[in-house]
Formats: C-alpha cells, structure tokens, sequence
C-alpha cells in the first residue's frame, strides 16, 4: 500500500439484531420503572404491538418479564432482577458491604438498606432485616424512594447538585401542593415535612451538619429512619445507608447508639473504598 493510499475502513462488526431488541424492550421497562399495557410499551420503543408480542413471549418464558394476570400489563421479571444483583456483585462496594449490613440489621434490630442514586431517584439495591423489622412490602429491593419523604431521599439531595435533584424536587413539592388540601391541620404543620423551598434549605443544612438525614411519617406514617452517606475518594457521595423501624420502637436520635452504628458502618464502607481507589 502506497503512503498515499487509505486504510481500508473497517466494516462495523454485525450483532444479533433480535437480541437488540428483545433489550431495546427491557431498558424500556426498566425506565418505566411500573407495570405498562402493551401500547405503552409501542408509543416508548417505537416498535409494533405485534412485533412486540412476538419478543414478549420469549422474555415471559425465560423471566425477564412478567404479566400481571388481571390488568395484562408487563414490568420486569424475576430473572431481570437476578440479572441486576449479579451486576452489583461485581460493583465492590455492594460486595464488601452486603455482610456488613446484615451484622448491623442484627445490632440495631431494625431494617437496614443499602440505597444509590439511578435513574429515577433514589434506589433499594440491598435489604436486610432485624429482630424487630417487620413485613414492609412498599420497600424491597429495586424500589425507588421520594426525595422528599425519604431519609435517603433528604441524604441525596443534601450530598448531590441540585442540577441532579431539581426535577425530582419540583415534582414532589407540586405533588405535595395539590395534596395538601387533604392533608389534616396537624400533617401540614408537622416539623418534618418539607413544604417548600424554605424548609428544604434548613433540611439540607441540617443534614449536611449532622452528617445524617432523617425522615419521620414519611413513606410509612407509624415508620421513622435515618441515612449516612458512603462517599468515594472525591468526597462525592456514591451510596447511603439507612435504618427504617417503627416509630417508639426504633430510637432516631441522631446521637443515639443506632444512628452511631449506621454512621460508624457508612464511615468506614467509606473507608474501605477510598482506600481501593488509591492510586
């Protein structure tokens, strides 16, 4: 080949183009993050019904989807979730910390989670629970928590930019507008709900004080919690632990012996990461 002449370009390399799509359909019920009709799933994907149905049968049969038996909507299936979990089981900070929270489930007695920040907010990636926890079907693994009404959702916004929590932030605080003429006297005047901007200010500050977050009656109105961030060798926060119990059951001091044992176990997750990402 002469100096002058070009390389040949390469041809891109071809894939399985059903294979392609099979995930085109996944990443859209990952996204939606609820059960969708089949028409939803058309209007997101831009692809056909029938097309559609054609891939849904296939990802039914090997659990990557589920159908919900009376609506007929789809969402994510057992085996997308497992598919998930070994995902974060490469990710080293769910590796080195999933024993952890289970010894600290069973010193403080209540349910502890381990929370990131995805796609629609913040997110269950690991639960474990205590002598005292209770059946709490609203919070499992995947579920996505509110910004405002969480602890972990309050740990996130006191930690991340508001350029990434904005929108989540503008949508709760409408919610929270169009709601409140249902609210009783009591609700609106409570101390830990956040109403506006004001209050979002001293809760952030607050937060970023104490080096923790908590939230009471927020998801559940008889449930207390509180949050620590797990922060990465920049000081940027990368997870947050939490501990969920019963109101007058679980003790939500922010200087008592189990918000200790949460920001004990957060400080030295924290730690242990930093010191892997040590050049």
């Amino acid at each position: 080949m002469s100096p002058t002449q070009a390389a040949p370009k390469k041809s891109p390399r071809k894939g399985i183009q059903s294979l392609e799509t099979g995930f085109r359909i996944l990443d859209f019920l990952v996204k939606t993050g609820q059960p969708v009709a089949l028409k939803d799933i058309a209007l997101g994907t831009g692809l056909s019904p029938s097309s559609i149905n054609f891939y849904l049968v296939s990802l039914l049969k090997i659990g990557a989807a589920i159908q919900d038996g009376r609506s007929g909507r789809y969402a994510l299936g057992p085996y997308a979730v497992r598919l998930g979990l070994a995902g974060l089981e490469q990710f080293d900070l769910f590796a080195i910390s999933r024993d952890r929270l289970v010894q600290l489930a069973n010193t403080v007695g209540h349910s502890v989670f381990l929370g990131v920040w995805g796609n629609h907010g913040p997110t269950i990636v690991y639960r474990a629970d205590g002598i005292h926890s209770r059946s709490i079907f609203e919070l499992r693994v995947g579920s996505v928590l509110p910004v405002l009404r969480s602890a972990l959702g309050r740990l996130f916004l006191a930690h991340l930019p508001e350029s990434v929590t904005a929108e989540f932030v503008d949508a709760e605080l409408k919610d929270f507008r169009l709601q409140s003429a249902g609210l009783s006297p009591g609700e609106l005047t409570s101390a830990d709900v956040i109403r506006n901007r004001s209050d979002l200010k001293k809760m952030v500050q607050q937060a970023r004080q104490q080096s923790m977050s908590r939230c009471r009656s927020g998801i559940l109105s008889d449930y207390t919690a509180m949050s620590a961030p797990i922060l990465d060798y920049g000081g940027t926060i990368c997870a947050g632990i939490t501990v969920m119990g019963r109101i007058g059951v679980l003790n939500d001091d922010l200087q008592g012996e189990s918000a200790n044992a949460v920001s004990e176990l957060a400080m030295q997750l924290s730690n242990a990461g930093q010191g892997q990402q040590r050049p």
